[in-house]
C-alpha cells in the first residue's frame, strides 16, 4: 500500500493474504482503500481488486472467527490448481471464500503465546511500511504478533500507544505487554514485546531481542541505550 496514487511513492503498509478492505477513491491506474482490519488507508494499483460477495464480506467482517497462519510460510491451492505461498499472519479461513484449499492446514484456531510468536519472526529484516516475514517495522511486527493472537492492535506506533491499560511500574509488566519509547522531543517513535527476563523483542534494523529496564532499551552488542522508555501498557486478556 502506497502514500499516494504512485508506485514511486512511499510504501506504508502492506496486505497479506486474506486481508479485505473497502474502495474509499478510484482513480485511473490507482484504488484508495480503508482496510477492514484496523482501518488503514493507502493506495492500490487497480490490477491488483479483486471483488468479493457481500455475504461473504459479512463473515470476513467477524475477526473473532479468524484463523491465522503461524508459521514463516505455508501455501494455499487456487481454483486453478495452482500453488501460491502465503506468508506468516495469513487469513487462512478466507480461502473458501475465493474457492482455494490447504488440506493440510487445520482451520482452528492456536494456542501460542505472544512472546512465543514474536520469537518466531526473529532476525526478519526491518522495512518500513512493512507488515510480513520479508520485512517488518516496528508497529506492523507487534501488530502482526497481535492479530495471530486474535488481538487487535491499530496500525501506527502512536495509534498503539493509545490503546491499552498504561503501567506505572516495569515490575507490573507480564510477558507480552506492550513498551513505547520516546524520542527527545517526546513524541512517541518505536514499540516492542516485552518478553520474560527483562528482554524485549523489537524491529529495529531487524527483529531482535535486546535488554530492557526503566531507562529503555539495552543492546549488548554495543553497550549503549538504543531507546528511551516512555510507557508500558497492557492489552492481552
Amino acid at each position: 500500500m502506497y502514500d499516494q496514487a504512485d508506485a514511486h511513492s512511499s510504501v506504508i503498509n502492506q496486505m497479506l493474504y486474506g486481508d479485505h478492505y473497502k474502495v474509499k477513491e478510484v482513480r485511473k491506474h490507482y484504488l484508495c482503500i480503508e482496510l477492514q482490519y484496523d482501518q488503514s488507508k493507502g493506495w492500490i494499483h487497480r490490477n491488483q481488486f479483486h471483488p468479493l460477495a457481500e455475504e461473504n464480506v459479512q463473515d470476513l467482517n467477524d475477526f473473532s472467527q479468524a484463523v491465522y497462519n503461524d508459521q514463516p510460510i505455508s501455501y494455499v491451492i487456487d481454483a486453478h490448481d495452482n500453488l501460491r505461498t502465503v506468508l506468516f499472519g495469513a487469513r487462512m479461513d478466507a480461502m473458501r471464500f475465493i474457492n482455494h484449499h490447504n488440506k493440510d492446514f487445520e482451520l482452528a484456531p492456536k494456542s501460542k503465546s505472544i512472546p512465543e510468536l514474536a520469537l518466531s519472526l526473529l532476525n526478519t529484516p526491518f522495512m518500513q511500511g512493512g507488515r510480513s516475514t520479508f520485512g517488518v517495522d516496528a508497529s506492523g511486527f507487534t501488530q502482526l504478533i497481535y492479530k495471530n493472537c486474535g488481538i487487535p492492535l491499530n496500525r501506527s506506533v502512536e495509534q498503539q500507544s493509545e490503546q491499552g491499560i498504561p503501567l506505572s511500574f516495569i515490575e507490573e509488566s507480564k510477558p507480552g505487554d506492550l513498551a513505547f519509547f520516546d524520542n527527545k522531543e517526546g513524541v512517541i517513535h518505536h514499540v516492542g514485546i516485552i518478553l520474560p527476563n527483562n528482554y524485549i523483542a523489537h524491529a529495529f534494523g531487524k527483529v531482535r531481542i535486546d535488554r530492557l529496564d526503566h531507562t529503555g532499551i539495552f543492546n549488548p552488542e554495543t553497550k549503549k541505550y538504543t531507546h528511551q522508555l516512555r510507557v508500558i501498557k497492557s492489552l492481552s486478556e
